[in-house]
């Protein structure tokens, strides 16, 4: 009896509606002739609006005009149909006469795998259903019974753990796990699902990830489905990605305006000064003691500039002896000395074309070093070691010193021209004496990032402690203040949570008052100059106490504002 005869198209599309699969068929054009409501789910395409379409309208990587081409069917197929991923059967249709006339596909979004054991009736079933699923899937899966027997694992399982069938199906739980508790037991106890679970499995110890929920069909719990996820691969991966960013760092500026902490008026004029700098391809200077932060700037100045997605690379210029200064900078051709690289090597220069270079300490190179780097920044070219031929380079130089050049020019150890070549930015830095507001907010930023490198929790810094090191002054500016709260971070409990001024170091020796000082003096001096130096530390201190609220001072010292200016500007306090 023909189906036919007994029931119509409609009936017959109610039947393949209630069916949870997808079905899609096509007739020899490859227009849809037919489609359930699974497949309108999947494709998220209405049938009315689908049916009459070329199939590739509507499910741009369908394979079913393949099937019609070639006249085979096609199983278990994996394909992605817009955001979901699907496991699919495809088969041609042949009428009663044996013509072909079609083609139809059955196909189930395997997003759906814990869904569908949750909601199946019995755990045979679920084995049987899911089996071309499961196996299809990267994810290792794994199935246990009610009493935490193994009974399904899939290929992906197999290759993660190096377990087989006969290793797990009909064994415990437990029998895979080689550190940290089941997470099938745990679901089987508390019928909850639970994710994100970390394990190591097999004799590998693989590390892993594993989400799991419980199977329960009316009300009553039949096993457990888990889903591993491989994280080895992943921490390798990141492990690679932060060594990548690691050397990175070494030619990319880390630091931008931002990342400079200043409160006090010097320091903010210097970084309004970079900031205008930054915009412009004019060369900077940045002057200022050994720790004042000068390569920080250099890094900002780079970032807020037009060249900051091209190379930052810093030079060390006192670090290196003159000869291997020079090749690195300009670089070399093959053969041009004894030990020269095979092929030559790019210079420093040519590497950061389009960047910007920061030589720190230039006050330290050498006349003949002087002489070619005068050459880059007038005529924007280099000549590299045994090379007759000059090459054009396009860098921006931010030059760093401590070095009084103004001395070091009459002395003949730099050039006057290349000063001036250098400093068309001058920019002087602050040393951290004169920037007494600045030192609670650097404190507690160095707190911070100490934290994080020791594995501590301090809270904050006392005020006491701030007090000692206000009336401080640091010869070794920013990086003497990290020294200090360094030591006295491991001179702390690991029960307190407040750094306070017994745990820093002893800083008296390093800085007698003025009085201590004269006093201590063999030679007698000019009383100007004891008198001078006694009341500049004296109004320092008063100043700072008042947080740099000079008519409050004023008022203090019982002076007027203007006298208190005059000792402002005579000592260099503004």
């Amino acid at each position: 009896m023909s189906y036919k005869n007994i029931m119509g198209p409609n009936e017959i599309l109610g039947i393949l509606d209630s069916i949870k699969d997808a079905i899609m068929a096509i007739d020899l054009t490859g227009k849809i002739i037919l489609m359930n409501k699974g497949a309108e789910k999947i494709v998220e395409v209405e049938a009315n609006k689908a049916i009459g379409k070329h199939v590739t309208e509507v499910v741009p990587t369908s394979k079913l005009t393949r099937v019609i081409r070639e006249g085979k069917g096609e199983l278990n197929k994996r394909q992605i149909i817009g955001n979901s991923t699907i496991l699919t059967n495809r088969m041609p249709v042949y009428n009663q006469q044996g013509n072909l006339v079609g083609a139809v596909a059955v196909f189930r979004d395997i997003t759906e795998v814990i869904e569908l054991a949750e909601q199946a009736t019995n755990l045979k079933e679920i084995q049987i259903m899911l089996e071309a699923i499961i196996n299809a899937t990267e994810d290792a899966i794994s199935v246990v019974d009610k009493n935490g027997k193994g009974m399904v694992i899939n290929p992906a399982y197999k290759k993660l753990t190096g377990y087989t069938e006969k290793d797990i199906i009909g064994k415990p739980a437990t029998v895979d796990i080689s550190q940290g508790e089941s997470v099938h037991l745990k679901v089987l106890k508390t019928k909850k699902p639970i994710k994100g679970v970390k394990l190591k499995v097999g004799p590998k110890e693989k590390e892993v990830l594993v989400d799991a929920a419980p199977v329960i069909v009316n009300d009553e719990l039949k096993g457990s489905v888990a889903v591993i996820h491989d994280i080895s691969e992943i921490k390798r991966l990141n492990y690679e990605l932060d060594k990548a960013k690691r050397i990175i760092r070494k030619l990319e500026a880390k630091y931008t305006f931002d990342d400079i902490i200043a409160q006090e008026t010097n320091m903010k004029m210097a970084i309004a000064q970079a900031e205008n700098a930054a915009v412009t391809p004019a060369t900077v200077l940045l002057r200022g003691e050994s720790g004042t932060g000068k390569e920080i700037f250099a890094h900002a100045i780079h970032n807020a500039s037009n060249r900051r997605f091209n190379q930052f690379i810093r030079v060390n210029c006192a670090a290196l002896p003159e000869s291997l200064l020079e090749s690195e900078l300009f670089g070399y051709v093959e053969g041009a000395f004894t030990g020269a690289k095979r092929g030559g090597k790019k210079g420093i220069f040519a590497q950061a074309n389009g960047g910007t270079i920061f030589l720190d300490e230039i006050g330290e190179i050498s006349l003949n070093i002087q002489a070619k780097l005068l050459r880059v920044l007038q005529e924007r070219e280099i000549v590299p070691v045994g090379e007759s031929k000059s090459q054009n380079v396009d860098v921006r130089i931010i030059a760093a010193t401590n070095v009084n050049l103004e001395e070091a020019i009459k002395k003949g150890t730099f050039r006057e021209d290349l000063y001036y070549r250098i400093s068309v930015v001058p920019i002087f830095i602050p040393p951290l004496r004169e920037r007494i507001n600045d030192i609670e907010p650097l404190s507690k930023h160095i707190l911070k990032k100490f934290n994080q490198d020791y594995g501590r929790n301090i809270e904050g810094i006392s005020k006491d402690a701030i007090n000692v090191l206000s009336d401080y002054r640091f010869r070794g500016n920013v990086r003497e203040l990290e020294n200090i709260i360094g030591r006295a971070i491991i001179n702390m409990d690991f029960s307190e949570r407040v750094l306070d001024e017994k745990h820093l170091p002893q800083l008296e020796a390093a800085n007698p008052t003025s009085y201590e000082k004269f006093n201590k003096v063999k030679n007698v001096l000019p009383l100007d100059e004891v008198v001078g130096g006694i009341e500049k530390d004296y109004i320092s201190k008063i100043l700072k106490r008042n947080n740099n609220n000079k008519t409050q001072t004023a008022k203090e010292l019982k002076v007027s504002i203007r006298t208190l200016y005059n000792k402002l500007d005579k000592y260099n306090l503004q």
